[in-house]
């Protein structure tokens, strides 16, 4: 996803005025562009246009955005696509579900062109600089692939959403180091994002619920570590 031209970007809201500026401005610095007035729509476009970013309207009638980020991240293809979503909502739990259903950024309006361009392209920096970490770790009875985003647990395959693998990963990869909470925001998030902590606990409690209570060890008043016992 390198080059900007090739880049794919679906908008998605219910409200023509924004969908056309963000359109604008997103095809002045080069991208390929397609649109969706709601959430069931959306799905449909997402399936055949195979964007690399969609910016999700939280607030659609009918379908909302929360239920629409779930049935996108169901599409094979697009499980790595990245998702921000767009909202006049400030509430705590709306956030939280938005994180909570594989959001990778969360953008309040009214959306500011070039700051929203600045948050695309920190996504793919970070990106770019995850892949060119290391692919494979093997550690305990896993085999953690950051090539296919999957898990070898003692010869089954488990597959976790990008953010829950992420988080996993990074653990994995730093064994018996704790961190905190803010920590794993920064290096899981990324510091362009703002994300409330609850966030890393929901996707902690996910990861264990799918590969067991016996890794990721919760460090009263601190934080989380892979234990390796």
């Amino acid at each position: 996803m390198g080059d900007k031209r090739k880049i794919k970007v679906l908008v998605v809201d219910d409200e023509p005025d924004i969908v056309e500026i963000l359109k604008y401005n997103l095809q002045k610095e080069g991208y390929e562009v397609s649109t969706a007035e709601d959430g069931v729509k959306a799905v449909k476009v997402a399936s055949k246009f195979h964007p690399d970013v969609i910016l999700l309207d939280i607030m659609m009638p009918g379908q909302d955005g929360v239920e629409t980020c779930l049935q996108i991240r169901q599409i094979p293809e697009l499980k790595n696509a990245f998702i921000i979503f767009l909202t006049a909502r400030m509430e705590e739990y709306s956030e939280v579900a938005a994180f909570d259903v594989g959001a990778d950024d969360y953008i309040t309006k009214p959306i500011k062109p070039r700051a929203l361009m600045s948050r695309i392209a920190a996504l793919f920096r970070r990106e770019l600089k995850k892949e060119q970490e290391q692919v494979q770790i093997k550690i305990k009875d896993l085999t953690i692939d950051r090539g296919s985003y999957t898990i070898d647990k003692s010869g089954k395959t488990i597959t976790l959403p990008k953010k829950e693998f992420e988080l996993l990963y990074f653990l994995a990869k730093n064994p018996n180091m704790v961190f905190s909470r803010d920590e794993l925001l920064q290096n899981i998030w990324g510091a362009d994002v703002f994300v409330l902590a609850r966030t890393v606990d929901v996707h902690i409690r996910k990861v264990r619920e799918k590969i067991g209570d016996d890794y990721i060890t919760t460090v009263k008043g601190v934080g989380y570590k892979f234990d390796l016992g």
